[in-house]
């Protein structure tokens, strides 16, 4: 796995450097953009408006780029799985499968990187980094991705659905679990809730903070749990077939049952493996249930 520059991590924050534009190919049409004040050239894909951006990240000192689909509606963060990129989501047709929710303006989706592919996937980042790597990134979406969401939509108060399929599903719950106030809920693929595995023995609070099996047993403040305890948009969502790990999304339905925190446990059947076919039958139905 790749190591990433020095930069990253060791250097202080730059000061974030926007270029003026960003620009896709091929072209129809330019706009003014809400999406890091941006000027982003905009395709038609049918009905389907589609818009690409990147800015230099503060929090993560590398530029990260974005997508976004659609004119209207819900808003909905995907995390990638494993170690893919924003376009992943696409290029398996996943964004193909909630088009019609696109294109009828019940959901506006946005795709952005993560950075597993510099810290828990990375076997050489030192420990502690990959830990500190899942602090910035959550940052980033907080500080960066949430605001930039919020501008777009032209809504002050708007709160995205979080949704991410394997590795992208643990991204997606932590960035629903820690932050309620900014989030409606969360749409959780086949994914596991529990990472202290890609850190061995280290553990510090980069890690517990950022580890839902962990923080989520241990929730009682009077501010976070008492949102959480009023969710109406939590689902989680697994298959029974090959390389899928059904107890994972059980222990965290058992975690939140503790907890009292409302949500649903959908285990489909053991012919429903941990690929893509069955990801982009899940979330369309997700999507129907919550939208």
């Amino acid at each position: 796995m790749p190591t990433h520059p020095s930069a990253f991590i060791l250097h202080p924050s730059k000061t974030c450097a926007v270029p003026s534009t960003a620009r896709i190919s091929p072209t129809t049409k330019t706009q003014d953009s809400k999406l890091g004040h941006l000027l982003l050239d905009v395709t038609s894909e049918g009905y389907m408006e589609r818009r690409t951006t990147a800015w230099f990240s503060p929090n993560l000192n590398m530029e990260m780029p974005l997508v976004a689909y659609g004119h209207a509606g819900q808003s909905l963060l995907m995390l990638p799985t494993a170690a893919a990129d924003y376009l992943e989501y696409e290029r398996f047709y996943l964004v193909d499968a909630i088009r019609p929710h696109i294109e009828s303006g019940r959901v506006r989706a946005y795709s952005i990187n993560s950075v597993n592919r510099y810290s828990l996937l990375n076997e050489q980042m030192p420990l502690h980094l990959k830990a500190e790597l899942l602090t910035r990134f959550d940052r980033y979406i907080v500080d960066e991705v949430l605001p930039a969401i919020r501008t777009d939509t032209g809504q002050a108060d708007a709160k995205p659905l979080t949704t991410g399929a394997s590795l992208g599903a643990f991204l997606a719950a932590n960035a629903y679990f820690k932050h309620p106030d900014q989030v409606r809920g969360v749409i959780a693929m086949s994914g596991s809730y529990d990472v202290r595995s890609y850190l061995k023995d280290f553990y510090d609070d980069n890690v517990y903070f950022n580890n839902p099996a962990d923080y989520l047993p241990n929730l009682n403040d009077d501010y976070n749990l008492p949102l959480l305890q009023r969710a109406d948009s939590i689902l989680i969502m697994s298959g029974q077939g090959s390389y899928e790990a059904p107890e994972r999304s059980r222990h965290l339905s058992d975690i939140l049952n503790s907890k009292g925190i409302p949500h649903t446990l959908d285990l489909w059947g053991p012919d429903v493996n941990h690929d893509w076919p069955w990801w982009r039958r899940m979330l369309p139905y997700a999507l129907d249930k919550l939208v």
